[in-house]
């Protein structure tokens, strides 16, 4: 990576003088510029585009660990340590925000709900639990930020919302879609992470009027809202990494149709023995009627 910087930098500065900084022997550049890469090299910088673009597509924020599982997701054999070298090397580092001033801060405490879940994450009823989570998706235009309500029961994206900002207002419209269209009779619990979309005044008035019941990840433990990072890991994998928006609508149209038109009517799932969300719950009605 060292010689690769050298070389791409020949025609601005002196090679002794970059040798030096980057603590290398020049010798051992002209070297390298003899021989061909070998297999390791070429390996490591085909993993590190590939993480480049893992790291690009979650908004510039993941850290080595999420980017690990992203690339596992698509096949790639790799561990944590050989992520973080190459992350290392590439420069590549997880957004974790900004310290603040020194002062005092007003304002209502957030309200932050136990993890009820627990990451009991098969349910044998629809409309009992769901889960919601937001993600972040690249256009020309600047980022969108997708909000979604996944039904545990059968992995089905119930409700859904797409805005050009991170707002409480996203995550209750996606919400609002989900009540509006599975209207449930019972309690419903509603399970998300700790982001100040769900922990706000507005959040927990929406959950008291609509007969739903939080319950939050613990902070930092993406592992205990799995389902909604899996959702979102498929959606940029079969969708989002395969095309280029120019334009915010032009990427909610794009997944409009990838969960509208695929993923929900659709799309296999392992989790419902190999039958798309909408078909694992016709059949479990059909069952129930017949009183199997």
């Amino acid at each position: 990576m060292r010689y690769a910087f050298i070389e791409a930098h020949r025609a601005e500065f002196s090679v002794r003088s970059m040798c030096r900084m980057l603590c290398v022997h020049f010798s051992g550049f002209y070297a390298w510029l003899k021989e061909p890469l070998s297999q390791r090299a070429l390996e490591d910088a085909r993993q590190t585009e590939l993480i480049h673009q893992a790291w690009t597509d979650s908004g510039k924020v993941y850290g080595y660990r999420k980017l690990t599982d992203d690339l596992r997701d698509t096949g790639e054999t790799c561990s944590e340590n050989r992520v973080a070298r190459l992350t290392g090397l590439a420069g590549i580092t997880a957004q974790i925000g900004y310290k603040r001033r020194p002062g005092r801060y007003g304002g209502k405490p957030a309200v932050v709900a136990d993890n009820t879940l627990d990451r009991q994450f098969e349910i044998d009823a629809p409309d009992t639990v769901w889960v919601t989570d937001i993600t972040y998706i690249r256009t020309h235009e600047g980022w969108s930020y997708l909000a979604v309500v996944i039904d545990l029961f059968s992995r089905r994206v119930v409700g859904w919302s797409m805005q050009s900002r991170m707002t409480t207002d996203l995550a209750l419209q996606a919400l609002l879609a989900a009540v509006w269209r599975r209207k449930p009779k019972q309690k419903v619990m509603i399970h998300s992470d700790q982001g100040s979309q769900f922990t706000g005044g507005e959040w927990q008035s929406f959950l008291r009027k609509h007969n739903l019941v939080a319950s939050m990840s613990r902070r930092g433990n993406c592992h205990d809202n799995a389902v909604a990072e899996s959702f979102f890991q498929l959606l940029k994998r079969e969708r989002v990494r395969r095309r280029t928006y120019l334009t915010r609508d032009a990427a909610r149209r794009d997944v409009f149709e990838y969960i509208e038109m695929f993923y929900n009517p659709t799309r296999k799932h392992t989790n419902n023995g190999m039958l798309s969300p909408v078909h694992y719950e016709i059949k479990q009605r059909k069952m129930n009627k017949a009183g199997v």
